[in-house]
């Protein structure tokens, strides 16, 4: 799959019929400062498209971008920064978890980004469970494998492997150009 065009759609924070007019949606979510967004514009080879930020925990809404005019890229906000409020960071675990479970959204697949170097966290465990109880189709992607020194990066992403059971996994780097064409090219099945 080549990308060709990309463009912001619009931000939600709750239901909206965006949601449900049909077109494809590729999910990102993970932790805060993971790098969704750093991936995400890696993808379309725009380094503004998804906003990044210095500050984790700024992204506040879903946020949706058309990808060849056929289907979205959807921004989640990250979960679990600690310099949030407990109050803030329950909306967001919500939010997330209400797209997942309840939100009826069938023509998807997820793409859960873990921090290589921190592996699999407790809320990641959970979305994972989530994932194959309900049979979700998804992606782990491991990034910034650039932050593992060369001689532990097999073992870690090995352990990661295993941490994440049946699920695939995929090395991601948009620094050192790991993982693109392989996550790209899994995504061919979903959009042909």
């Amino acid at each position: 799959m080549k990308i060709a065009s990309a463009k912001f759609i619009k931000g939600i924070t709750g239901t909206a019929d965006i949601l449900y007019d049909g077109k494809f949606q590729v999910a990102f979510i993970g932790r805060s400062n993971v790098g969704k967004s750093t991936l995400i514009n890696s993808l379309v080879t725009n380094r503004s498209l998804a906003r990044t930020s210095s500050t984790p925990g700024k992204t506040i809404r879903i946020d949706f971008f058309l990808i060849n005019n056929k289907f979205y890229f959807v921004d989640f906000p990250g979960y679990g920064y600690a310099k949030t409020s407990k109050d803030k960071r329950e909306k967001l675990r919500k939010m997330i978890l209400w797209y997942l479970l309840y939100s009826e959204v069938k023509n998807r697949l997820v793409i859960q980004i873990i921090d290589a170097k921190v592996g699999i966290t407790a809320f990641d465990r959970d979305t994972l469970d989530i994932f194959h109880k309900q049979n979700i189709n998804h992606l782990i992607i491991a990034n910034k494998v650039d932050n593992l020194k060369m001689n532990i990066r097999a073992k870690q992403l090995q352990q990661i492997k295993e941490d994440c059971g049946n699920s695939p996994v995929i090395a991601f780097s948009s620094k050192i150009n790991i993982g693109k064409a392989e996550l790209t090219n899994s995504l061919n099945p979903y959009l042909s």
